[in-house]
């Protein structure tokens, strides 16, 4: 018994022992074919080289991500925003627009109208234009979403987003996002959907576009700055930018307690970047990529600094066109996908085996050099805009909007003013004891205690238009008064545009008024500041009187805007 038990202890532990080594064995079996593996992928990569300069495959991946960037951005805050604004009760209906279109070019959906307002609203049903924005801002969403995960694109992809674009920029967006979008088409194969089609290599006329763009982008906001406001040519404008932009952010606070000497060598700064850098991209391959890292840079910085909305990352955009493969293969992972496709096709161009020429790239040839006299053509009043002394900014000269002007601060204003809305339940508005109390927007100043927000590269746009409407009278900007009505009836459209309604779950105010005060930031290390105000400011007088919703029948009458109604309390 004590014998069997022995032999079949023996008999267990030479199992173990040639399992042991068997297992040793696999491993070191399994490590050697790693290595092996490892080794040949070191060799391939060895062979293939390092991305050379002169091609622009991944820079196209680049750019395409970048513009799909851009118009998600775009098409969210569409989304977002376009019914309270633009939609079927929205402070300027676009549909109000429309009809004035219509009636304008003799009453028919054509040609006329088309051109005056290219968009594809004039085809949509019109009972319901919520729905009609909605879709146009989900399409968009969907199909910038897919760009920007995946890198591919065609045609097709970026011809539809342009196009959806178009149909709401007519109404109220930015349109050097049309130009960026427009050449991004070109970028594309017409069906094939690959981060690097081969029989579709990109054409430097298209990259040159771009780098075209970054330059006239440049160059029209310098030269309206030197020709526009005396603080630009003295370098004091930095002293009260910060403070006057349309929506600063904390940084804003900072900087604009910044030294006299600093903000001097920032003007002087912002002029050289953006009238002499600029040439830089005819200076060849270094010298231009000198021009793009100065660009993106300089966009970065604005960015840090304040709210501009999407308009500093879209600059970046053509910006890049800047770099060719070699100086962007940083971004693209070794041994593999898109990076590993161009060290391929450099290897075989550079064999002397480039792909054999087909029908189809001899039309995108043609379609390339009719891209560059279309470019060309339409620059002309663009270049003469630029060389005349009453230079226009951010207009268009094609009702395309496909080559624009730009420009942007040629005017600096040296103090800040905000229409601040303000309500009251009190019977009479003149009562000396009526309680005033504000509403808050969700992010332009207005209570003094509020930190600045950082919302870039969203965008609130009636926070921005209610910075333009601070420069001018109500008269001047009616749709203010359109606010007030909706406020009387606690129109739910307009409070989801701001962030604090006084009369929340307590009725409705029986008048609402606008307030114009003067607005300064407080000093960093003051009193003000310990006691938490960001701003300090001083009423300035009435921006418009006391109104009710009676008052105000006529005057919605007047201009056709439905007239506000207080909804029915529910039992």
């Amino acid at each position: 018994m004590a014998a069997a038990t022995d032999s079949s202890e023996s008999s267990v532990r030479k199992r173990r022992v040639y399992s042991s080594k068997a297992e040793s064995e696999t491993e070191a079996d399994s490590s050697k074919d790693n290595a092996e593996t490892s080794s040949k992928h070191t060799g391939k990569e060895k062979r293939l080289g390092s991305v050379r300069p002169g091609t622009y495959w991944l820079t196209r991946v680049v750019l395409l991500r970048s513009v799909a960037f851009i118009y998600f951005v775009a098409f969210s805050v569409a989304y977002n925003q376009n019914k309270q604004l633009i939609g079927e009760r929205g402070l300027m209906p676009c549909k109000s627009y429309l009809n004035s279109v219509k009636r304008y070019v003799g009453g028919k959906i054509g040609v006329a109208a088309l051109t005056y307002t290219p968009s594809i609203l004039w085809f949509m049903d019109w009972t319901d234009m919520d729905a009609n924005l909605d879709l146009i801002a989900l399409v968009g969403m969907v199909l910038s979403g897919f760009v920007l995960l995946t890198g591919m694109a065609n045609m097709i992809i970026m011809g539809t987003l342009w196009v959806l674009y178009h149909s709401l920029v007519n109404v109220g967006q930015l349109c050097q996002l049309l130009e960026t979008g427009f050449l991004a088409i070109f970028l594309c194969p017409v069906w094939t959907l690959s981060q690097i089609p081969r029989r579709c290599p990109p054409s430097l006329i298209c990259i040159w576009t771009f780098r075209w763009l970054i330059v006239r982008i440049m160059l029209g906001a310098g030269l309206i700055k030197i020709r526009g406001d005396k603080c630009w040519r003295d370098l004091t404008c930095m002293d009260y930018h910060y403070e006057t932009q349309p929506v600063p952010n904390p940084v804003s606070y900072y900087l604009h307690r910044s030294p006299w000497w600093f903000h001097r060598f920032e003007t002087l700064s912002n002029h050289f970047i953006e009238l002499i850098a600029p040439f830089f991209t005819f200076l060849g391959r270094r010298m231009c990529m000198v021009n793009g890292v100065i660009q993106i840079l300089f966009q970065v910085v604005l960015i840090l600094s304040g709210n501009l909305s999407f308009l500093n990352w879209l600059t970046i955009v053509p910006s890049l066109a800047c770099f060719d493969d070699k100086s962007l293969a940083f971004l693209f992972r070794s041994g593999g996908g898109a990076k590993k496709t161009v060290l391929e096709i450099q290897n075989e161009a550079r064999a002397g085996r480039p792909p054999k020429p087909t029908r189809g790239m001899l039309m995108r040839r043609v379609v390339n050099v009719s891209l560059a006299v279309l470019i060309g053509y339409l620059s002309i009043p663009v270049v003469m805009n630029l060389l005349s002394s009453r230079q226009v900014m951010n207009t268009s000269f094609d009702p395309l909007r496909i080559v624009n002007t730009y420009g942007a601060f040629g005017s600096i204003t040296k103090e800040r003013t905000e229409v601040i809305f303000q309500g009251t339940l009190a019977k009479d508005p003149k009562d000396p004891e009526a309680i005033w109390e504000e509403y808050q927007f969700l992010c332009k100043p207005g209570d003094v205690n509020r930190r600045p927000c950082l919302i870039s590269p969203y965008h609130y746009r009636l926070d921005w238009l209610m910075w333009f409407a601070a420069f001018q009278t109500y008269e001047q900007s009616e749709w203010v008064i359109h606010i007030a009505g909706r406020l009387l009836a606690n129109d739910s459209t307009v409070l989801s545009l701001m962030d604090h309604n006084p009369f929340q779950d307590r009725g409705t105010p029986r008048w609402v008024r606008g307030e114009h005060f003067r607005y300064k930031f407080s000093q960093p290390g003051s009193s003000s500041a310990a006691q938490g105000k960001w701003w300090l400011r001083k009423r300035i007088g009435a921006y418009f009187p006391p109104v009710d919703l009676e008052g105000l029948r006529g005057y919605f009458q007047s201009r056709n805007w439905p007239h506000p109604h207080i909804p029915q309390k529910k039992s």
